[in-house]
C-alpha cells in the first residue's frame, strides 16, 4: 500500500469505535487526546459527551452499557484523568456493566518533558478492569479495540482499558476495522438440566433467587414463563429487582438486609433454591453453612460461570451456560408436582407487605423514608427508571419499590458507591429520552458530583433529582448508632439546594410537607427539563425499625 493510501491512527481508533456502533465517548479531554478529539469531530455517528468530571463520564459510560449490553465509551487524559476513573472502573467490573475507557498518555519513542503527568495507568488499571493494554503501534489498533469490546461484553461484563499514546495517535497506517463477529453463548449441558428438574420436582418448598445475571432482557422473559408454569415463588437480590414484575402474586420481596427480613423467613422454608444469575459480589441473600446444621435444603446454581466458592455458598448443582436457555430448558422438562406447597412462603410475603403498608401511611415531615418510597412509585409510571445512589435510603427503596419491569431501578449493591446516581440518570435519560427518569441521592453522594447538573442541562436532558436531606452521612451514621458509638465525625451543613440547581438552568424545589412531596413528584414528571426536588428526611426510626421491629415481627410468624 502506498504512503498516501495510509490513514492517520487516531483515525483508524474512530472508525474502530463506529464499527462497534458506538453512539457516545463521555469524557474529559486533555492535550495528550487532541489527535484522537480531532479525528472524532468529523465522526457523523459518535457524539461527544463533555463532562464536567472523568468519574462522572465513567459512571455514565457503564450506566450506558448496563442498558444496553453493549460497551459504553469514556475518555480522560493520562496522569490526574486516568486516575479519576478508577473508581467508576471498579463500578462497572464489580457491577457487570459493559465499558471501554480510553486514555491519553505522552509520547513513548521520544519525550521532552521527562516523567511528568506519567503513571502506569496500564499496571494501574489491570486488578480493577477486565483487560488493560496499552498501544505501542498504530497497525494494532484494530484488534486491540474488537479485544476490548469483545472482553467488555462477554459474560461476566465489565470494564475494559486502552492506553493510546499522542505519538502513536499521530503515526500512519494501513490497518482497517475488523468487524464484530457473531456469537452465540454455549447452552447449558442436557445432564444437569436434568439433575437441577429431578431436584425441584422432589422437593416440597422450592423456591427461585434472582440475582445479578438475571437482569438481562431475555433471561427476564424465560424466567416469567417459568415461574407462570411451575407456580413457584421467587424473591430477588438487590441488582436482581425488577427481572420478575414484583407486582406477581408469587414475588416474595428483595433480599435487602442481610438477615432477619420477612423475606429471610421464606427462604429459610424452602427445601430447595434455585439461585439464577448469583454473583458474590452481592450480599448473600442467605447463608450456607458447612457445619451440618442444615442437611435438608439443596441448592442449585443457574449461571453463564460455576459458582465462585465462598465459605456461605458451595451449591450441590450447577447448571452453566446461558441463563436464559437453561430456564427454558427446565422449563421444558420439568412437571409441576402435587407436593409442592408455598403457603408458609407466601404468609411471610403477606406480613411483609401489610407491614409496609403501615409504614408507607406515615405522613409526617419531615419525610418518613417509607412514605417516600411508596409516593415515588405512585408518581411513576412502570417503565420509569429509578436510580439509586448509595445510603440508607437504598435499602428501604429495596425492600419497597415494586419494580415492575428489568432494569427500571439502578441501584449499586457491588462497589456500592456515592456519586454514580445522578450521572447514572443522566446515562439512562439519553438512551431512553421518552422514559421518565429520576436520581434518589442522599446529600452526601449528590454533592460528591453534584457538578454534572451543568451537563444535563446542556444536553437538554428530562429528569429529576431528589436529594433526601439530612445534612449527614446517614448510611454510616445508622451503622455508627447500631454498633454503640457516640455520634461524631458523620455531620455537615449544604447548600442551598433550591439556589443551587437554578444557578446551572436547572429548576428547583423543596418539599414543605408529605402533601407537598407528592405534588412535586408529579409536576416534576410531567415537566420537561432538568429538576431538582430538596427533600428533608426523618431517619431516626431506621435503626430501630431495620434492626429490631422488622426481626422481631418475621421472627414471631
Amino acid at each position: 500500500m502506498a504512503e498516501s493510501d495510509k490513514r492517520k491512527a487516531s483515525d483508524v481508533f474512530i472508525e474502530c469505535l463506529e464499527q462497534e456502533g458506538v453512539e457516545y465517548v463521555f469524557g474529559v479531554p486533555g492535550e495528550e487526546n487532541l489527535d484522537f478529539l480531532d479525528s472524532l469531530s468529523r465522526s457523523s455517528q459518535i457524539k461527544l459527551i463533555l463532562n464536567r468530571h472523568e468519574q462522572c463520564a465513567g459512571f455514565m459510560a457503564a450506566t450506558y452499557g448496563r442498558h444496553t449490553g453493549k460497551a459504553g465509551v469514556c475518555l480522560s487524559t493520562l496522569g490526574p484523568g486516568a486516575t479519576n476513573f478508577v473508581t467508576a472502573a471498579a463500578y462497572a467490573t464489580l457491577g457487570g456493566m459493559p465499558m471501554l475507557m480510553i486514555t491519553g498518555q505522552k509520547p513513548i519513542k521520544k519525550s521532552k518533558q521527562g516523567r511528568f503527568q506519567i503513571l502506569n495507568v496500564v499496571s494501574m488499571m489491570q486488578p480493577i478492569t477486565k483487560y488493560a493494554h496499552q498501544v505501542a503501534s498504530s497497525d494494532n489498533i484494530p484488534s486491540r479495540v474488537r479485544e476490548a469490546f469483545r472482553i467488555a461484553e462477554e459474560e461476566k461484563p465489565g470494564a475494559t482499558h486502552i492506553e493510546l499514546p499522542e505519538d502513536i495517535a499521530d503515526e500512519h497506517t494501513e490497518a482497517r476495522p475488523i468487524p464484530r463477529s457473531i456469537v452465540r453463548r454455549p447452552t447449558a449441558d442436557v445432564k444437569s438440566i436434568v439433575q437441577a428438574v429431578e431436584a425441584l420436582q422432589a422437593a416440597k418448598r422450592p423456591v427461585l433467587v434472582l440475582g445479578a445475571g438475571a437482569n438481562r432482557k431475555m433471561t427476564s422473559k424465560m424466567l416469567g414463563e417459568f415461574v407462570e408454569k411451575t407456580g413457584i415463588p421467587f424473591l430477588t437480590t438487590q441488582l436482581g429487582k425488577g427481572v420478575i414484575d414484583e407486582g406477581h402474586p408469587r414475588f416474595l420481596g428483595c433480599a435487602a438486609l442481610s438477615s432477619g427480613d420477612f423475606v429471610h423467613r421464606a427462604i429459610d422454608d424452602s427445601d430447595c433454591i434455585v439461585n439464577i444469575g448469583h454473583d458474590v459480589i452481592e450480599k448473600p441473600p442467605f447463608f450456607m453453612l458447612n457445619d451440618g446444621s442444615r442437611t435438608d435444603c439443596k441448592v442449585i446454581h443457574v449461571s453463564t460461570k460455576t459458582a465462585e466458592v465462598d465459605p456461605v455458598y458451595f451449591p450441590h448443582v450447577e447448571v452453566i451456560g446461558d441463563i436464559a436457555n437453561a430456564m427454558w430448558q427446565m422449563k421444558e422438562a420439568i412437571t409441576p408436582s402435587p407436593k409442592w406447597d408455598f403457603q408458609t412462603m407466601l404468609r411471610y410475603r403477606q406480613a411483609e407487605v401489610e407491614h409496609t403498608a403501615r409504614l408507607a401511611s406515615d405522613e409526617r415531615f419531615p419525610i418518613f423514608p417509607p412514605h417516600l418510597v411508596s409516593q415515588v412509585r405512585q408518581a411513576l409510571p412502570d417503565d420509569a427508571i429509578v436510580c439509586l445512589d448509595n445510603g440508607i435510603y437504598k435499602i428501604w427503596f429495596a425492600r419497597g419499590y415494586c419494580a415492575r419491569k428489568p432494569n427500571t431501578v439502578l441501584l449499586d449493591n457491588a462497589l456500592a458507591t456515592m456519586g454514580a446516581g445522578l450521572p447514572s440518570a443522566m446515562a439512562s435519560a439519553m438512551v431512553y429520552p421518552d422514559r421518565k427518569v429520576i436520581a434518589v441521592c442522599g446529600d452526601g453522594g449528590f454533592m460528591m458530583n453534584s457538578q454534572e447538573l451543568e451537563t444535563a442541562v446542556r444536553l437538554g436532558l428530562n429528569l429529576t433529582v431528589l436529594i433526601l436531606n439530612d445534612n449527614a452521612f446517614g448510611m454510616i451514621r445508622w451503622k455508627q448508632a447500631n454498633m454503640g458509638f457516640a455520634d461524631f465525625g458523620l455531620s455537615y451543613g449544604n447548600p442551598d439546594f433550591v439556589k443551587y440547581a437554578q444557578s446551572y438552568g436547572a429548576e428547583g424545589y423543596r418539599v414543605e410537607s408529605a402533601a407537598h412531596l407528592k405534588e412535586l413528584l408529579e409536576h416534576c414528571r410531567d415537566t420537561p427539563g432538568v429538576h431538582l426536588i430538596d427533600c428533608p428526611v426523618d431517619y431516626s426510626e431506621n435503626d430501630h425499625l431495620l434492626n429490631t421491629e422488622i426481626r422481631e415481627l418475621s421472627a414471631k410468624l
